[in-house]
């Protein structure tokens, strides 16, 4: 449970933080709980923390996302019998950060952005990524907008053999929303780290989501999102994948 002392404590940081700070600042935080018992037994718990600090010259975005899960699964006592016990299957802690210059009165910026992960069942025992460039929006209107970054950066991962593998990447990243409704909307999130070698990994991510709004600042969202790692070791899959469901409150 260290990963979800870990949440908690950055939680505790981000809300001190938005408090003592003297521009506006805006904050998401999302949570879904799934569990299940009788023939099967299983537990979900999925957390995102989405900070916005808007500056005169500055945009900042704070972000922490969680995902737990453990299922009861069947296994091999060594003596020949079949077993029952609850096993962690899922244990993911994300956190970035991204720095906006604005160039002007419109949406061109520059940008300076980091992130990590651990995911415990990914093959690897951290990646990171360090990347700068250029952000703009491509086009907005009444119903929907859609923004874009691209820069060269340098990624530094390490298996869970210990190996340290570093590269230089290009990361491109974009952000499409369109208004359904007045209390309805569609989220499509994308991002890819491409690796400069063809035998360094690759991380892409996708999040496609719809939420609505149930009252005051309270939204129910939907969400499916894709992780592809394109060098993984031999046991593990290139792609993760999660469909969520859970509450969001703006404030």
């Amino acid at each position: 449970m260290n990963l979800f002392k870990l949440t908690s404590l950055s939680c505790l940081v981000c809300a001190a933080f938005a408090a003592q700070a003297a521009e506006p600042l805006n904050a998401e935080v999302e949570l879904g709980v799934i569990a299940t018992s009788g023939n099967t037994e299983s537990t979900s718990l999925k957390g995102k923390l989405a900070v916005t600090h808007e500056m005169e010259k500055w945009k900042n975005n704070y972000q922490l996302d969680a995902l737990y899960k453990k299922d009861e699964v069947t296994i091999d006592d060594g003596a020949g019998n079949s077993v029952s016990e609850e096993q962690t299957t899922a244990q993911k802690l994300f956190v970035s950060a991204q720095g906006d210059y604005k160039l002007n009165q419109e949406h061109s910026a520059l940008f300076i952005y980091g992130s990590y992960t651990d995911d415990r069942f990914s093959g690897y025992d951290y990646q990171s990524t360090i990347a700068a460039g250029y952000s703009d929006q491509l086009f907005s209107t009444e119903k929907s907008f859609l923004n874009y970054n691209v820069g060269p950066g340098y990624s530094f991962n390490k298996t869970d053999d210990g190996e340290k593998v570093e590269s230089a990447v290009v990361r491109l990243a974009a952000e499409y929303q369109y208004k359904i409704s007045e209390h309805a909307k569609f989220t499509q999130l994308l991002s890819t780290e491409a690796a400069l070698e063809s035998d360094k990994n690759t991380r892409s991510k996708s999040e496609t989501a719809v939420s609505a709004n149930l009252m005051g600042n309270l939204s129910m969202k939907a969400a499916y999102t894709i992780i592809h790692n394109s060098e993984v070791p031999a046991d593990k899959e290139n792609t993760d994948t999660t469909t969520s469901l859970t509450l969001v409150y703006i404030f």
